[in-house]
């Protein structure tokens, strides 16, 4: 394989399309804006260079991607034969082809993209995949490009294996071949994007608190409140508020997660509670928290504590996550039960 090495500028042509909001671009290649690649031109006419890659989700291929230079890029336009979307096989020989673009026109020194399987943009491109699902986008060439390109583009920091392959002309006999072993060294720059629809993650969380003891007297008084979530989604950006009430001083409280929850700012501290958890589906952390009641309270000891779900979840049952608990005084059960003195 003849190549020549070039610094590149990533521009991108692109067609209408769907909301970007949910699309992913999948790739091996690590090029990004300025990075350093290496055209390889040493493809004869029926060869086909390669990508093999993974699904991030369930969703829809609605766009394919190749790098296509050289090393003067002029803005020239050149046709090829075919791009090919292929189901997995077994490496480095596809599958089954499940789309295909015929005659795609490919300007130099861009990342072309294309999104419709006719030049009248009138027949998206649409196909559908599974979550960690592997295909394969491939370019077929019509002609042998140039020594200096344009042609396709690898990256400059070594090749994954089994994600790069090359459909080879060996003596007028054409093989699938990693491309490794035809002293390619690099991702092709042959990409995907996929939309992924956006899942609602849910995370029901909830909060429970107790009071030892049930009745205050000056002194310590301990409160026990744990968060939970029941999922389904975790939460991971969970936020326990508590500010103590008046009377209730000298406080200090210590966090234990529970099935694979973090207590992110800490597992201790003291003072009011403005506590970040990350809360997997069915984790949760408890507090222990220890103060004084100081002397001349008197009345309920009214304490409450919240629970805040953050982005990327949402909560769809807001009414569990505030918990209450209203502690008399041991003085009013005196009263209560005729003990008062006479």
């Amino acid at each position: 394989m003849r190549s020549s090495a070039c610094s590149l500028f990533l521009a991108a042509m692109f067609a209408a399309g769907t909301a970007w909001s949910t699309e992913v671009t999948v790739k091996n290649d690590s090029l990004l804006n300025n990075s350093s690649g290496v055209i390889e031109a040493g493809f004869a006419s029926g060869e086909i260079a390669a990508s093999w890659l993974t699904s991030p989700c369930t969703g829809n291929i609605v766009a394919v991607q190749i790098l296509w230079t050289s090393v003067s890029p002029n803005g020239s336009q050149i046709v090829e034969d075919s791009l090919d979307i292929y189901r997995s096989g077994s490496f480095p020989v596809p599958g089954a082809l499940a789309q295909n673009i015929g005659a795609p026109q490919l300007t130099n020194g861009v990342i072309n993209e294309y999104r419709y399987l006719d030049e009248n943009n009138t027949i998206p491109l649409s196909v559908a995949v599974t979550q960690n699902e592997t295909f394969i986008v491939a370019l077929t060439f019509a002609d042998p490009p140039p020594a200096v390109g344009p042609s396709v583009v690898r990256d400059t920091d070594g090749i994954q294996p089994n994600r790069n392959a090359i459909y080879a002309d060996i003596s007028g006999t054409f093989f699938w071949l990693p491309s490794s072993t035809l002293g390619v060294n690099g991702d092709w720059v042959i990409r995907a994007v996929v939309d992924c629809p956006v899942v609602a993650q849910n995370a029901d969380v909830s909060v429970l608190m107790s009071a030892l003891p049930a009745l205050y007297t000056v002194g310590t008084l301990t409160y026990t409140i744990t968060v939970s979530n029941a999922g389904p989604a975790a939460s991971p950006n969970t936020t326990l508020v508590d500010i103590f009430p008046p009377g209730y001083t000298a406080t200090s409280w210590t966090c234990t997660p529970s099935g694979g929850a973090v207590c992110t700012s800490g597992a201790s501290g003291s003072g009011n509670i403005l506590v970040a958890l990350n809360l997997p589906s069915a984790g949760g952390a408890t507090f222990a928290v220890t103060g004084n009641v100081g002397a001349g309270t008197t009345g309920l000891l009214t304490n409450s504590a919240s629970s805040v779900v953050g982005s990327p979840s949402s909560d769809p049952n807001t009414s569990n996550n505030t918990a209450t608990v209203n502690t008399p005084p041991l003085s009013d059960r005196i009263f209560a039960n005729g003990l008062e003195g006479s």
